[in-house]
C-alpha cells in the first residue's frame, strides 16, 4: 500500500512539472525584427592631392675617389739628400712645390762634359764652313768640268752634312744632359694632399721607383649608383663650363645631420656596376677638403669613404606627387569618394625616395586614404574626423 502511495506521489509531481514548463514556454515572449542594421562608417584621414610640377630627388650610395692623383716617381736614379717638410702624409703641397732632391752631381758634371762636346761641334761646323769657301773658290777656277758626285765631293758636301749632323747631335745631348738635371728635383705636379710616401733622406731610387701618393685637392668625385631607368631624369653637362644636376653629399658616419657638402653630376659612365648592375653616374665635388676660405664651416671629405648622395632630377610635370606609405599593393591608392572606399591603380610616371609621381589614375582634388585599414573592401563606408555615422540601409 505504502508503495503505491509513494509511486502516485511521483508520477502526479512529474506531470505537474511537465505542466509548468509548458506553460513557461508558451507564456514567453517571441523576439521580433524591428529595426535596421547598420553599417558602420569606418573614421579615416584623408589628403587632398593636387597636379603640379615637381623636383624628384634620387637617393644614391657612392664612393669617394680622387679626380686627380699620382704615384711619385723619378725620373733619374740616385741618392736622395733633401726632402721637403711638407712631404709627410696628410700635408698640402701646391703646384710645382719641390718633394725630394735627388744628388745632382753625376747629373752636373753630364751636363758640362755635353756642353764641351757642343763647343767641340760647333767649332768643327765653323771650321767646315771655312773650308766650304775655299773648295767654292777652287771649284770655281776649275769651271763647269765637274758633275754629280765629284762637284759634290768638290765642294765638300758631304762633310758639311757630318759637321752639321755632329753639331745637331750635340745640342740634343746638352739639352738632354739639362733635363736629367732638372729631373733631380722632384715636385708636386698640382696642387695636391700627400696620402703617402715610401722614401726619405738617404734613399736609393731608380728610374720608375714608388716615392708615394698624391691627390689632388681641387675637386673630388663621387661614384655614385642608380637604377638605369632614373639616369634620364639628371641633367648632364653640355660643355666644359656647363654644370649637370645638383647633388647633395651626406656622410651619415662621420657628419652630424646639419653638414653636408654640394656638387654636380658631371659624368654618366657608360657601363654597369658588375655587382649590382646599376648605372654609375660621377659627381664632382669642389673643393673637397675646405681649404678655401668660403667652405671653412664644410666638413671635409675622405677619399675611399662611402657617402649618401641626394640627386636633384629634372623637374616633372602635371603629375600628383604622393607619399610613398600611401602607395598600396600593385600599385593602388584608397581614395574616399563620396564616403565610400574607392580601391584605384594608378599609373606611376616616376618614384624617388619619398615620393611617387602619378600620372593617370587620380583627379584633381581626390581625397587620399592615409590611415592604415585593417580590413579593406571596395565601397566600404568612411567618415573623417566632425562627420556623423550614416545609416547603411535596410536589410
Amino acid at each position: 500500500m505504502n508503495r503505491k502511495k509513494t509511486l502516485l506521489i511521483s508520477l502526479l509531481i512529474l506531470v505537474g512539472a511537465i505542466v509548468v514548463t509548458t506553460a513557461i514556454f508558451w507564456s514567453e515572449p517571441t523576439a521580433e525584427k524591428t529595426g535596421a542594421s547598420k553599417e558602420t562608417a569606418m573614421l579615416v584621414n584623408v589628403r587632398k592631392v593636387h597636379k603640379g610640377t615637381f623636383a624628384p630627388v634620387f637617393k644614391a650610395t657612392g664612393i669617394v675617389r680622387p679626380a686627380e692623383d699620382v704615384v711619385i716617381s723619378p725620373r733619374v736614379s740616385g741618392e736622395i739628400i733633401d726632402r721637403s717638410k711638407n712631404f709627410i702624409p696628410g700635408a698640402i703641397v701646391e703646384k710645382g712645390e719641390e718633394l725630394v732632391q735627388i744628388d745632382p752631381a753625376d747629373f752636373q758634371n753630364a751636363l758640362a762634359m755635353r756642353q764641351s762636346d757642343l763647343m767641340d761641334a760647333q767649332s768643327q761646323y765653323s771650321l767646315e764652313k771655312g773650308r766650304q769657301d775655299v773648295a767654292q773658290q777652287d771649284y770655281d777656277l776649275l769651271g763647269d768640268s765637274l758633275t754629280g758626285l765629284s762637284k759634290e765631293l768638290a765642294l765638300r758636301k758631304p762633310q758639311l752634312k757630318a759637321a752639321e749632323s755632329a753639331l745637331k747631335a750635340a745640342e740634343a745631348s746638352v739639352q738632354q744632359a739639362r733635363l736629367n738635371l732638372q729631373r733631380t728635383s722632384v715636385k708636386a705636379p698640382f696642387k695636391a694632399q700627400i696620402i703617402r710616401r715610401e722614401v726619405n733622406r738617404g734613399s736609393q731610387v731608380a728610374v720608375g721607383e714608388d716615392m708615394g701618393w698624391l691627390v689632388g685637392v681641387d675637386e673630388y668625385w663621387v661614384i655614385a649608383t642608380i637604377p638605369l631607368a632614373k639616369v634620364k631624369w639628371l641633367a648632364f653637362p653640355e660643355s666644359e663650363s656647363d654644370k649637370g644636376a645638383h647633388a647633395k653629399i651626406i656622410d651619415t658616419k662621420s657628419w652630424s645631420d646639419s653638414l653636408f657638402r654640394t656638387g654636380y653630376v658631371s659624368k654618366f659612365i657608360g657601363s654597369l656596376d658588375n655587382r649590382t648592375r646599376m648605372a654609375r653616374v660621377i659627381v664632382t665635388v669642389p673643393d673637397p677638403l675646405a681649404l678655401g676660405s668660403d667652405r671653412k664651416e664644410k666638413p671635409k671629405m675622405v677619399v675611399n669613404s662611402f657617402v649618401e648622395t641626394h640627386l636633384h632630377a629634372d623637374s616633372i610635370r602635371d603629375v600628383f606627387r604622393i607619399d610613398r606609405d600611401l602607395v598600396r599593393k600593385d600599385n593602388t591608392i584608397w581614395l574616399m569618394r563620396d564616403r565610400r572606399l574607392v580601391i584605384n591603380k594608378v599609373d606611376i610616371e616616376l618614384e624617388d625616395a619619398n615620393y611617387i609621381y602619378v600620372k593617370g589614375g587620380l583627379k584633381e582634388g581626390d581625397d587620399v586614404v592615409t590611415t592604415n585599414l585593417a580590413t579593406v573592401a571596395q565601397g566600404a563606408a568612411l567618415r573623417v574626423e566632425g562627420e556623423t555615422e550614416k545609416s547603411g540601409g535596410q536589410e
